[in-house]
């Protein structure tokens, strides 16, 4: 992974006093070009410093979720898809709360778009999205840009204590209580009387 940030770096080191805007349409473009938000949060913060770096990476990937809710918006197929992927790997479960979503965030090989989807479920409008997506973003990209270049430097000890402190802040940020539909609920008790 490092030889991919000095790659993004050498890009964006000629790009001279535009070097801001082509971060921020990297991040936005990034979800294209299949490179994770991680790498990219912690190029802005060797480039450009933790302050300037975390605030251009807020700026794009709040960018991106805003692109991935219009493309939802405007094409269905592509929603039906995304909600297959959920159904998928996340399956029919307590809805997340939007801590959980930012802790999630933070692990690098989650698929950010799924957690963009989840993001979408549990808003009712654009405006919620907008504010829920800089909330849940905001830890990703002030990590990523200010302790980024120390997670290739950490070891297997510390690196088990912060999948633990995690895990704890995930069980702990949980929705207390949740909705679970009629027909949901009563879907399980048909499929338990067919099976007997």
């Amino acid at each position: 992974m490092p030889h991919e940030i000095h790659e993004i770096l050498n890009i964006l080191k000629f790009a001279g006093i535009f070097a801001p805007v082509f971060f921020i349409l990297l991040h936005v473009m990034r979800q294209f070009l299949f490179i994770p938000v991680g790498l990219i949060c912690m190029a802005g913060g060797v480039l450009f410093g933790s302050l300037y770096g975390t605030l251009y990476s807020m700026i794009g990937i709040t960018l991106s979720s805003i692109m991935f809710y219009g493309l939802l918006q405007k094409m269905p197929s592509m929603l039906q898809r995304f909600s297959k992927l959920k159904k998928r790997m996340v399956g029919k479960r307590r809805p997340f709360s939007l801590g959980q979503i930012s802790i999630l965030k933070l692990i690098p090989f989650v698929h950010f778009s799924l957690l963009s989807l989840l993001l979408l479920e549990m808003t009712k409008n654009f405006r919620e999205y907008t504010k829920a997506s800089i909330v849940s973003n905001a830890p990703l990209a002030f990590l990523y840009s200010t302790f980024g270049h120390y997670i290739f430097k950490l070891s297997i000890v510390w690196g088990c204590v912060a999948a633990i402190v995690m895990l704890v802040l995930f069980h702990l940020l949980r929705r207390k209580e949740w909705i679970v539909k009629w027909d949901d609920f009563f879907e399980k008790e048909k499929s338990v009387a067919k099976s007997a």
